[in-house]
């Protein structure tokens, strides 16, 4: 996936700071997950899903992956989504990204479903996956 681009706000109208769960090593940022409400997506919905969250933004550092980073923001976000009474977070991985995928699937997360083909991404069509975790399961 592309870098962040510089000249794009990263909090805007639907990233609000209370939806972005931040990790830290001695003071600097080496990472993050967005969790939000899913409705945000489907405001006409809002009630009818208010029990799902969903990842919308997810990075960790170059340079401090493969140290449990990411790991730990998914435990962040989902201790912050049964804080919110949520009963599932979902998010969306390309397929390309064998490594999110292993690190979502250790986390209990598993796929959905898959969109095929539904980005263009260096000259190749790429699938887009669905993934979602049961927070009813027991941990």
């Amino acid at each position: 996936m592309p870098l962040w681009p510089l000249e794009k706000p990263f909090f805007d109208d639907q990233t609000h700071p209370e939806n972005v769960l931040v990790a830290e090593d001695q003071g600097q940022v080496v990472g993050y997950v967005k969790l939000r409400p899913a409705s945000l997506a489907y405001r006409k919905a809002a009630a009818a899903s208010r029990h799902v969250q969903q990842v919308h933004g997810f990075a960790v550092d170059r340079n401090c992956q493969g140290r449990g980073v990411g790991r730990l923001l998914l435990e962040a976000a989902r201790q912050e989504a049964v804080r919110r009474k949520a009963r599932r977070i979902t998010l969306r991985v390309l397929s390309t990204n064998s490594r999110a995928q292993a690190l979502y699937r250790a986390g209990g997360y598993h796929v959905e479903g898959v969109l095929e083909g539904e980005f263009f991404i260096q000259g190749q069509y790429v699938d887009d996956v669905l993934m979602a975790l049961d927070l009813t399961a027991a941990k």
